[in-house]
């Protein structure tokens, strides 16, 4: 039973982290729906504030691909320098340190690189990852998208934004669901996944039959 309920993927504010993983300032413009990916983040961000939800923030060789864009609004996070695709061995202290984790919220870039390494890494940690596919991306459709198949094959819950915030908040009687309501009422941008979730696009469920 206690299995069983684990694999609801069930998530809530006390025991989750929201990780942002390296969207800077030269990824724009080369990671397909750059602005639209970075958006959703935003939008995850500003929830994790409302819900006291704890963030953490990395950049891959800032030196190269310079800083975290400012639209993401991570301004007043500290970033995290790292060379490895994960996340998880730069961050490992802040991760000791909260012993109640048992979710991580997981968005940025790319999908198929330090998206894929980070999921790995947690799963092998025993928690458990949530992907919010709109707000993580590739330069290659390709590479995204069998980067996604893969996390789903290792146990990877594949979500979108809304899906978890509505997870997190759970009751319209939430004190901060009026301010949440107005983030996810806000238009929601293409990012290109609509066939991949209905087996059309994804080159691994492509029907291969003569």
């Amino acid at each position: 039973m206690a299995a069983a309920r684990a694999s609801l993927g069930r998530i809530l504010p006390e025991s989750c982290i929201l990780f942002l993983c390296d969207m800077q300032e030269k990824l724009r413009g080369k990671v397909l729906y750059f602005p639209q990916i970075v958006s959703m983040a935003a939008r995850m961000l500003k929830v994790a504030r409302l819900l006291d939800v704890p963030v953490l923030l990395t950049e891959q060789y800032p030196q190269g691909l310079g800083p975290t864009v400012p639209e993401l609004g991570a301004q007043g996070l500290q970033a995290m320098s790292k060379t490895c695709f994960s996340m998880v061995p730069p961050l490992q202290q802040e991760l000791d340190k909260r012993p109640q984790l048992r979710s991580v919220l997981l968005c940025g870039l790319e999908t198929q690189g330090c998206i894929l390494h980070t999921a790995l890494d947690l799963l092998d940690r025993g928690l458990q990852v949530h992907v919010a596919v709109d707000a993580c991306s590739s330069r290659s459709e390709l590479n995204r998208l069998v980067a996604l198949d893969r996390m789903r094959q290792s146990g990877v819950f594949l979500s979108t934004s809304e899906v978890l915030i509505l997870q997190l908040v759970k009751d319209a009687a939430h004190p901060q669901f009026k301010e949440i309501q107005k983030i996810i009422k806000e238009p929601v941008p293409d990012i290109g996944l609509l066939s991949f979730f209905q087996g059309k696009s994804n080159p691994l469920l492509l029907d291969s039959r003569p």
